[in-house]
């Protein structure tokens, strides 16, 4: 029962977040975007004090659980390397990350972002159903 309050906890934030940089910025809490303006120059400050907060998360999870998140990964560095490749370049094909389009663009009934959102979950379910060898 506590892992699923830990994540309601952890989606409430991200929520709380999203809503706070909409009306103190004007602006959309995705992360391709905020990512991308950082590299360009573009508010250096805010995006970067973004981009330390999703740094220190972890830190944050240990000074209040006593406790490293667990993280595992079974894949090889050859493939989560591709993987963040193929990632990245559909997030600005997509004009938009999942956090970008999921999060704020579906609160604002974005028709651009629910057709992406749609097209995030056909695609993941794809991926699962073709890598577990079920037929589509």
């Amino acid at each position: 029962m506590t892992s699923y309050l830990v994540s309601l906890l952890g989606g409430t934030l991200i929520g709380l977040s999203s809503v706070i940089m909409l009306m103190l910025n004007g602006r959309i809490a995705g992360v391709s975007g905020i990512v991308g303006n950082a590299v360009q120059g573009v508010g250096v400050w805010t995006n970067g004090a973004f981009i330390a907060g999703l740094l220190l998360g972890p830190v944050v999870y240990f000074a209040a659980f006593r406790h490293w998140p667990t993280v595992t990964v079974t894949a090889s560095l050859p493939l989560v390397m591709l993987a963040g490749l193929l990632v990245g370049f559909g997030s600005r094909m997509g004009s938009g990350c999942t956090s970008g389009h999921g999060v704020t663009g579906l609160a604002r009934l974005s028709p651009r972002s629910i057709a992406a959102v749609l097209t995030f979950l056909a695609s993941g379910i794809a991926a699962v159903a073709i890598l577990r060898g079920a037929v589509l």
